[in-house]
């Protein structure tokens, strides 16, 4: 491949971030004609359609591999100037992360407590399903991400942190019921869950765990799209749920939540995945993040 010309690449990502080739030239300070020359100049030197068309514009799959370099390329060069001090002063280095919604509400905002004040950091947390998070990592949306997948990104690397563990629980009103009259594995077939939202699969999973086929949990599904709040739904007798152990503890211990398997709990491995690069900002993120987890999840 031919090289890339950098105020082409730098257009892509304008195009890509503000959704129209107009508010691209706006925000570059040049014309429209101009940002569409750009982009067309760079389909032509990679042989390649780098954006879809749409309102707002999308990336193709190779045109997420630009938009990638893009920011990449728009780190280093920060990290560059921030090292030879010609940022200013109260100028942070952002960094952007894509992380689950469990693992927000328990472990990970600590982690970031931890880490060290200079050089000044902003971040910007993308919360996603763990097993999602790579996409983002992958679209270069962010720079890092919490993952349930084992497979690196490319241009990434990847590092395990640990295991989340998932208890079915579910409120002691909820289990009289609806769970005591059949045996637990058909009971679950039957009877109201709380999801996370509609992607959320562990509920089914632990199900056809227990049952050793493909049947799921039950037709009456309530969506909580946050982590605090669906422990709150399932402690209140909406439904049954996989809930984190660490949250679950405390509910458990004062009878608030009763364990429907308390020898079938479910793990979910959990990966570190952020992006190549020599940057001082992203390895003080990824030792904070890395630590704290190994306190706080289960090990390998």
């Amino acid at each position: 491949m031919t090289d890339l010309p950098l105020d082409h690449v730098r257009t892509l990502l304008a195009v890509v971030d503000e959704g129209t080739f107009d508010a691209a030239a706006a925000a570059l300070h040049v014309t429209p004609s101009a940002v569409s020359q750009r982009v067309k100049a760079l389909e032509l030197r990679t042989g390649r359609v780098l954006l879809l068309r749409t309102k707002p514009v999308r990336p193709t799959e190779s045109g997420e591999i630009v938009v990638r370099f893009a920011r990449q390329l728009l780190r280093l060069e920060r990290d560059t100037r921030s090292e030879l001090g010609m940022s200013g002063a109260d100028e942070p280095t952002r960094v952007t992360v894509a992380v689950n919604a469990d693992s927000l509400a328990t472990w990970f905002l600590p982690a970031l407590t931890r880490v060290p004040q200079e050089p000044m950091l902003a971040f910007e947390l993308h919360r996603e399903d763990e097993t999602r998070t790579a996409e983002l990592l992958r679209e270069g949306l962010v720079m890092a991400a919490v993952t349930s997948s084992p497979d690196a990104v490319t241009g990434c690397s990847l590092r395990p942190l640990g295991r989340m563990r998932y208890l079915a629980a579910a409120s002691p009103t909820f289990v009289a019921r609806h769970l005591d009259d059949d045996p637990l594995p058909e009971s679950l077939t039957r009877a109201p869950l709380v999801t996370f939202d509609r992607k959320d699969d562990l509920q089914d999973a632990f199900v056809r765990g227990l049952r050793q086929d493909k049947a799921g949990a039950g037709p009456v599904r309530h969506a909580v799209p946050a982590s605090e709040g669906f422990l709150d739904a399932v402690a209140a007798g909406l439904g049954w749920g996989m809930v984190p152990e660490v949250q679950a503890g405390p509910l458990l211990a004062d009878g608030r939540l009763v364990s429907l398997a308390p020898d079938r709990p479910l793990d979910v491995p959990l990966y570190w995945q952020q992006w190549k690069l020599d940057s001082p900002a992203l390895a003080a993120v990824a030792a904070a993040v890395t630590a704290t987890a190994a306190e706080n999840l289960r090990p390998w």
